[in-house]
């Protein structure tokens, strides 16, 4: 179990849920753009979110920020350690720095006496793309075990000033250098892991590489904190971290919706139908205080056990689709009605159970 720090009231390890992250992509200098997209952060699920702050102007602002902020607030920092002493003054909850390019060690000491004083983390945030030149040399270039050489190293530069309220990030692009990097310092180190797949890319390729990545290291029970990083809206990242969260089971999310793929035996228009069960599921979730399982099946193959094992479910034949719940058979119904019929047992389902579960 790794050691367990506090940002603010999020806790960052030891036996805590994986939180999730993100970072705004506003100019932080721009307090009310930077305040609304923090609050649709917040309402998308964020628990943490990161700002740059590149200069004093925006560590002036930051201050403003952090008054208007829900949530606990990271102020990223490179190359000039006095920010980081700026933002610690104007309220922030944690500070991310890469040690390697914050200045000398002395501005190191200096970030780090005062974040002792103010009870904060600090991540050490470690990227394939500013690893430092004598660790490229040594490894011949960008390796899984020069990222985990350096992330330990400025760890062990922060301990040195005998601070361990550490959190530790090493990214890179590369997925399977990512995954190795963060493999070894999860043998090396008790710290708390902050997991990600950084420049991942677009929604869809950034989706995927952060589903092969993130997914991989939370199967493999590391990672202790999380941000997929998109060239999106901050929001969609948000999204995409809780969805995957819930697909290797670390979270549960209020309405599932089991679908199969089709097949040369579907019989129905299945894509419409699942499409809409899921739409309309969707304005449910917000009146659930627990979570249901509904399963929206094509044939007669994996159909009816996967219908029978989730909470509702249909599993469709020749234009038509007999609904399940709690288990046993209810009825039959034609496919256009499946959708109106699923809803009524969900909703039927909320209102019987209270919560959901």
């Amino acid at each position: 179990m790794k050691k367990k720090v506090m940002c603010a009231d999020v806790e960052i390890g030891g036996d805590s849920p994986v939180s999730i992250q993100s970072m705004t992509n506003t100019d932080t200098r721009d307090a009310a753009a930077t305040i609304e997209q923090i609050r649709r952060l917040e309402e998308a699920g964020c628990q943490i979110v990161r700002l740059a702050v590149p200069d004093a102007e925006a560590a002036d602002a930051f201050r403003q920020i952090k008054r208007a902020a829900r949530v606990p607030l990271v102020a990223d920092i490179h190359f000039d350690y006095r920010l980081a002493l700026m933002a610690m003054d104007a309220g922030a909850d944690k500070i991310r720095i890469n040690p390697g390019n914050i200045g000398s060690e002395d501005g190191v000491r200096q970030v780090v006496e005062k974040a002792k004083r103010c009870g904060l983390p600090i991540r050490v945030g470690v990227n394939s793309g500013s690893l430092e030149k004598d660790i490229l040399a040594s490894h011949g270039g960008v390796t899984a075990a020069g990222l985990a050489e350096s992330a330990l190293r400025n760890a062990a530069l922060l301990e040195k000033y005998d601070f361990d309220q550490i959190v530790i990030s090493l990214k890179s692009s590369y997925v399977r250098m990512n995954y190795e990097a963060y493999r070894i310092v999860d043998r090396m180190s008790d710290y708390p892991l902050h997991i990600g797949v950084t420049e991942a890319g677009t929604l869809r390729m950034g989706k995927v590489k952060s589903a092969a990545g993130i997914g991989a290291l939370l199967l493999a029970g590391i990672g202790d904190t999380m941000r997929v990083s998109l060239t999106a809206d901050p929001v969609e990242e948000v999204i995409f971290a809780r969805e995957l969260l819930s697909a290797v089971g670390l979270r549960k999310e209020k309405v599932e919706i089991i679908s199969c793929p089709t097949c040369g035996r579907t019989e129905v228009d299945l894509q419409r139908i699942a499409g809409e069960i899921e739409r309309r599921a969707g304005q449910l979730a917000d009146r659930l205080s627990g979570s249901i399982r509904i399963a929206v099946m094509g044939c007669v193959v994996n159909g009816p056990g996967e219908a029978r094992g989730c909470d509702i479910g249909v599993a469709c034949g020749k234009g038509k689709g007999v609904i399940f719940a709690g288990g046993r058979t209810i009825k039959t119904v034609k496919e256009e009605d499946i959708a109106d019929e699923i809803m009524k047992m969900a909703e039927k389902y909320e209102r019987d159970t209270g919560r959901g579960d």
